[in-house]
């Protein structure tokens, strides 16, 4: 029976794993992002799916460390200079969001014909929006660390901070509450939980890393890790708080330590495993009977609920002086309820405020919401045309004559113009970040905005006259493009053009680019020469030796360009070990000379050739 037991335990792991791993890379192939794929996966192997898992709350409860270690490692990206200066976001921009839409989507379950107390408390679930999601989602698109995921991050902490007086409003509002004294003896619990996690985190935790490190035992630093973060989260949600705010405030009390690199490293695989797992167990938790037998009341939530909360979104970030782009962005990262609301509505339930079909109803509402944040994101990035750009005080590409014409002005543009000035040609310039022609001007460049793929814009740039067209553009297909209006259009220019790579520049070549140069081989190959003379090689050989691998490079390109990248594959220098014989073979006689050996890597001659 033990046996069976442990047996039935690896395939509900095995099964997680797996759906998982093959749920997760088929989506996000098809462009759908990973957290749709997580959520899928769930629903497949959960209880109205498969059936592997008949409880997915017990698999929730565990994969909320997943959102615990993700809030930690927020907190050691935000030193606590950097949450000051975000002071203005989370507790103007982050409760007016909050204040806004939970006014109004309290009214929408009104409504719906609900006491007062429980649609405040169905539309505050709504909301507190799924910090995992929008998180997840702001790491895809690589977002984060910009002004606008900055901002994002700032009202997920104060929904985060949120969840605490709610939970005791929740309590106030409970038919049978607690007695005041009681009310005021959890608040002083909680906020000694706190005071106790800021005290530790001051002047006890930066010691004892250093006395483990000291150690040098790499599992027991891992170790350390998790205690922190666990610690922190069982400490806040002993004392009735969030735990995902307890791990939070641990990692930004250790954000300014010399070992953050190494915690977040410890604690990042963890992370990464339990928050799928987080994913997958909201999958597994969708009630689809409840959806079967409410579906028509399920489904007006889900767009009531979403186009309420988009709408008050949406009205704060205009008055915060947002772009209308940004706003619509905010909207759909932002529309949907999170984890969080589960917490409220069974605290909602056991207080009596909520009955077992409005906890079940409120739930699905949310997690389809979570659901539908991916393909919202997806829609927008796909239909939403971009945002006009604003050209106040920058100069349109018009009339220009200058003797060159430089398209694109970013860090290669900028160094190969210098060449140019410096012999006096006239100098034209044109590029299409707005802040970038900004800036340049700042250091004495006067550059047009422009777009180089149009040809009445090149026409209008001088390229009618210009003896020479750099294309210094970083894209290579709006590269591509440049160069093919260009020759049709401006034949007589020469064109002198950045490769992005090899594949590139062959294809420029073929194409009869008068010029190209791939945008790393010039600085590697004067880091290689610089690297040789930095360990004693006498400077003649270095010169003579970067000759040779310069040769080489030409040589093998020309065939290339002849054949395909495969070709001149001998001319290059490996370090790949030569497979040694089956059999070793037998010693050459002392008395016969060893031949030199002459293969290019860094194997003994031994090897031979």
């Amino acid at each position: 029976m033990a046996v069976e037991g442990v047996t039935g335990d690896l395939i509900k792991v095995v099964s997680l794993l797996g759906a998982g791993v093959v749920a997760v890379p088929l989506f996000r192939r098809l462009g759908l992002g990973s957290v749709l794929g997580y959520f899928s996966a769930g629903l497949a192997i959960g209880p109205y799916g498969l059936g592997l898992f008949g409880n997915p709350e017990s698999v929730l409860h565990v994969a909320e460390f997943g959102v615990v270690m993700f809030l930690f490692i927020i907190g050691l990206e935000m030193q606590p200079s950097r949450l000051w200066n975000l002071r203005r976001e989370i507790f103007g921009l982050g409760v007016a969001q909050v204040t806004l839409c939970g006014a109004l989507l309290t009214g929408v379950g009104v409504v719906y014909g609900l006491p007062l107390p429980a649609a405040f408390l169905a539309g505050m679930g709504f909301v507190l929006s799924s910090t995992a999601v929008v998180m997840q989602m702001l790491n895809e698109r690589g977002e984060t660390s910009t002004p606008q995921g900055q901002q994002a991050v700032s009202i997920l902490l104060l929904e985060d901070l949120a969840i605490v007086p709610l939970l005791a409003i929740a309590a106030f509002l409970a038919p049978f509450k607690n007695s005041s004294d009681d009310a005021w003896l959890s608040f002083g619990i909680g906020l000694a939980c706190v005071a106790g996690l800021v005290a530790a985190g001051r002047w006890l935790l930066n010691p004892m890393f250093r006395i483990l490190a000291l150690a040098q035992a790499r599992e027991v630093m891992t170790a350390a890790a998790l205690l922190v973060v666990l610690g922190s989260a069982l400490l806040m949600q002993l004392g009735g708080l969030s735990m995902a705010m307890g791990a939070f405030l641990a990692g930004v009390l250790l954000s300014e330590s010399s070992f953050r690199h190494q915690l977040e490293a410890d604690i990042e695989p963890f992370r990464g495993i339990l928050l799928g797992l987080f994913f997958l167990a909201v999958g597994m938790s969708l009630d689809l009977g409840v959806i079967v037998r409410e579906w028509a009341l399920i489904a007006l939530s889900v767009l009531a609920f979403m186009a309420v909360k988009a709408t008050g979104i949406f009205i704060v970030a205009k008055l915060f002086k947002s772009k209308t782009r940004e706003a619509i962005t905010r909207v759909a990262l932002f529309s949907q309820g999170g984890e969080f609301a589960f917490v409220l509505y069974a605290a909602a339930l056991s207080a009596g405020i909520f009955d077992a079909h409005i906890n079940a109803v409120a739930s699905a509402t949310v997690i389809l919401s979570m659901a539908l944040t991916p393909l919202l994101v997806i829609a927008l990035d796909r239909y939403l045309p971009p945002e006009e750009t604003s050209l106040d005080g920058v100069d349109v590409a018009d009339g220009l004559n200058g003797r060159t014409l430089i398209i694109g002005f970013g860090r290669f543009g900028q160094v190969a113009s210098q060449s140019l000035l410096a012999r006096g040609f006239s100098v034209s310039i044109i590029e299409v970040d707005v802040e970038l022609i900004t800036a340049a001007a700042d250091f004495g460049f006067k550059v047009h905005y422009g777009d180089g793929t149009r040809p009445e814009i090149l026409h209008a740039s001088g390229a009618g006259q210009a003896e020479a067209v750099l294309i210094c553009v970083d894209n290579r297909a709006t590269s591509d493009r440049i160069v093919a209006v260009a020759q049709e259009n401006f034949p007589h220019a020469k064109l002198f053009v950045r490769a992005y790579d090899r594949g590139h520049a062959m294809d420029l070549i073929r194409v009869g680019v008068e010029y190209q140069i791939r945008e790393t081989f010039e600085s590697a190959m004067a880091f290689g020469t610089a690297v040789l003379l930095g360990m004693g090689v006498p400077e003649e050989e270095a010169r003579e030796i970067a000759e040779d691998v310069r040769r080489r490079d030409e040589e093998r390109l020309d065939l290339q360009v002849a054949s395909d990248i495969h070709a001149g594959g001998n001319l290059v220098r490996g370090n790949a070990p030569t497979p040694a014989p089956l059999t070793k073979p037998t010693p050459a006689p002392l008395t016969k000379p060893k031949a030199a050996g002459k293969i290019h890597g860094n194997m003994p001659d031994d090897y031979g050739e």
